[in-house]
């Protein structure tokens, strides 16, 4: 299906001042409105890698191909001191450097798949070191760095069922039959599963024949890290009889580098993930937390002995949930990254627990909604690259030094320069039961003081999660369309402890309408948001809480539910990771207590709805399938209450937006239909 639903509403909308251009001068002011076309102008900086010694950073650069309607990814080198930046391939993306500093690795594009590069700086000259297996991953450099550790997938043969008749030679039949007999046997994104697994390979880093070095029927992650022997490689991985129906039980395992052979240095109920050796070989981090089948766990900095024995985490005081971490050169402290009340942060942790915190405007991730996220990386002499910003542009990279900030790019200041953004600020918003939700309003650009203007309540998804005080394209086009625009973190949102997060455990939606209800009451309190018009958005989590609000209250004129969860009982079924919703969502299977699902389920308050709904979903969404969707624009039509259905072509749930002008006519289809049901303010 094409877009051509999205666009007749649009065209069918009533046409707001802050959309109208009255002519070309006015359009190429610098207080133009920020337009869905202005999606295709914008930069973000991710992964950025800095050299050994701190004087070089390395980064990817994602920007939009207007002919190709894509984000693609090129290499971009900065010096620390100067600023200066200097192309370095103009694709690619995993750039890690040498021990030495002297090359770099990184994964570009070649013919169908992706493979593995090595530039030496010194010439500039780069050479393709990896041929078969393609799309290689988790790039690791040996300590002496003659070799190259990554993850790469091997191809399988696909299971059969019996044979079909014998083909004479030139016809043209049918496809053979796919035999599914997988636990999950179709992903989000990937789509069906192809027979295959993802295995550990080394190869050397001046080229050759790469080595496989792990075998067998399971997937095997990185990140990878070598011992500084260079004898061994640390990874994580589901491996075991029953490894096929375990959902999050990885454990760390270390690979022998010559011989193939195995350890498993870990077993607990839970995950164990993203293993790093200490630079001197005698401990090991890692992340993980026990397993006790809630909705949410804080993930825990471990450390252990080499082989992981005698295991403490570091940060469960700090009850926050660790993105990443990396040892520090002297093997003494680690640092490490968490949201702390919707803001990524990034922080030294010594081996006694100790958490220092160092950096509070880590920004990163997808640039259509506020979502927290952020990379860094570390230098020997403790400089830190990482991507940083605030709600002003997407993420640029910054350099952590001698206890300052500084911004090293600002990829996107000719354009947002020539632009009336949206201010964004906090609101103190407190629940019913007493708590304290935080909150953030954006207000049409221009906006006279004094003057209310319509409220859009934009809900995150997960549900846990967290919205931040970050840049986000959603939030412009709404602004500039005239709109308020309210996020919030209610219950159940990450970053503000295990505790907050468990609220909603086996109790989803529940209690957080309210907080989200306080949001909207707090806004109308605060002189901004013109309380008859009201309406409501959000995707996957935030869309259950977009359909469960117009099951509950008539307050909002419309809504548009995006990708949402309607009926639990045929989303636990029909979801990518199978074994997932009725493991950690619910107490027990959809059969065993139907009735707890068709509680919590958005289709039991569909009686109720009066709101004007839209609902919007990618039409290969895999993890809230497309069938979700669908059942509820049929029941709305059955009751007769205005809906329309738009499909993404070609979008998965995770990549629902990725497309440039996909994002940006999924906002205009959104803006149209609440344009619709938009009154005048009172006077």
């Amino acid at each position: 299906m094409r877009l051509s639903l999205a666009l007749a509403l649009l065209a069918a909308a009533p046409v707001s001042a802050a959309q109208q251009q009255p002519n070309a001068a006015a359009a190429d002011a610098p207080t133009r409105a920020f337009t869905g076309g202005d999606l295709f102008g914008l930069s973000i900086a991710a992964d950025p890698q800095i050299s050994p010694d701190g004087r070089t950073i390395v980064y990817v650069r994602r920007s939009a191909d207007i002919m190709a309607d894509r984000m693609q990814s090129s290499l971009w080198l900065i010096d620390v001191a100067s600023g200066r930046q200097s192309p370095f391939a103009t694709q690619g993306s995993s750039p890690r450097w040498s021990p030495d500093g002297t090359r770099i690795a990184y994964v570009a594009g070649d013919g169908e798949g992706s493979q593995l590069f090595v530039r030496w700086l010194a010439s500039g000259a780069s050479a393709r070191v990896t041929g078969f297996p393609g799309d290689p991953q988790a790039l690791a450099w040996s300590p002496d760095g003659t070799r190259l550790a990554y993850v790469a997938t091997v191809a399988g043969d696909a299971t059969t069922l019996g044979k079909a008749p014998a083909k004479p030679e030139g016809a043209k039949w049918a496809p053979p039959l796919t035999v599914i007999d997988r636990v999950n046997y179709r992903n989000d994104g990937p789509g069906y599963v192809k027979p295959g697994r993802d295995h550990v390979f080394v190869v050397a880093a001046d080229g050759g024949a790469a080595r496989q070095l792990t075998f067998g029927a399971f997937d095997d992650g990185g990140p990878l890290s070598w011992t500084p022997d260079g004898r061994e490689i640390v990874f994580a991985a589901i491996r075991g009889q029953e490894a096929e129906r375990q959902v999050m039980n990885s454990d760390v395992i270390a690979v022998d580098v010559n011989s193939g052979a195995l350890r498993t240095l870990t077993s607990r109920d839970g995950p164990d993930a993203q293993p790093r050796v200490a630079p001197d070989g005698s401990r090991v981090a890692w992340l993980g937390f026990d397993d006790k089948r809630r909705s949410y766990e804080n993930t825990q900095l471990y450390i252990g002995d080499r082989d992981a024995a005698n295991p403490r985490s570091l940060t469960a005081p700090l009850d926050r949930s660790i993105e990443d971490a990396v040892w520090a050169a002297d093997g003494r402290s680690l640092y490490a990254s968490y949201d702390d009340h919707g803001q990524r942060r990034i922080a030294r942790v010594g081996l006694d627990g100790r958490v220092q915190p160092l950096i509070d405007n880590v920004e990163g991730g997808g640039i259509d909604r506020p979502y927290t996220g952020g990379d860094f990386s570390v230098a020997k002499n403790g400089t830190i690259a990482y991507t940083g910003g605030d709600a002003s542009a997407p993420a640029d990279v910054w350099v952590w030094s001698g206890g300052k900030p500084r911004r090293l790019t600002q990829l996107n200041a000719v354009m947002t320069a020539a632009k009336a953004l949206a201010p964004v600020r906090k609101i103190a918003v407190k629940a019913p039961d007493g708590r304290a939700i935080d909150a953030w309003l954006a207000t049409p650009p221009g906006l006279v003081p004094g003057t209310r203007a319509p409220l859009i309540l934009e809900i995150h998804g997960g549900p846990n999660s967290a919205y931040g005080p970050g840049f986000a394209t959603d939030v412009q086009l709404y602004a500039a369309a005239g709109y308020a625009v309210l996020w919030t973190n209610p219950r159940g949102s990450t970053s503000y402890g295990a505790e907050f997060a468990n609220l909603i455990d086996k109790n989803y939606p529940s209690a957080d309408y309210d907080d989200l209800i306080a949001a909207v009451d707090a806004a109308i309190a605060d002189g901004i948001a013109d309380p008859d018009n009201l309406f409501v958005t959000g995707g996957s989590g935030g869309g259950v809480l977009t359909a469960w609000i117009v099951g509950k209250t008539d307050r909002f004129k419309a809504a548009a539910t995006q990708k949402p969860v309607i009926n639990w009982i045929s989303e636990a079924l029909t979801m990518d990771a199978t074994l997932f919703t009725s493991r950690y969502w619910f107490a027990k299977l959809p059969w065993e207590d139907p009735m707890s699902y068709w509680k919590r389920s958005p289709l039991s308050l569909v009686g109720n709805v009066k709101t004007p709904t839209l609902v919007v979903v990618g039409s290969e969404d895999y993890r809230t399938p497309v069938s979700e969707s669908e059942q509820y624009y049929a029941a709305l039509q059955i009751r007769g209450v205005p809906t329309a259905l738009v499909k993404v072509p070609g979008a998965s749930h995770g990549s629902f937006t990725s497309r440039p002008s996909q994002s940006a006519a999924k906002a205009a289809a959104i803006l149209a239909w609440f344009d619709r049901y938009r009154t005048p303010p009172a006077r």
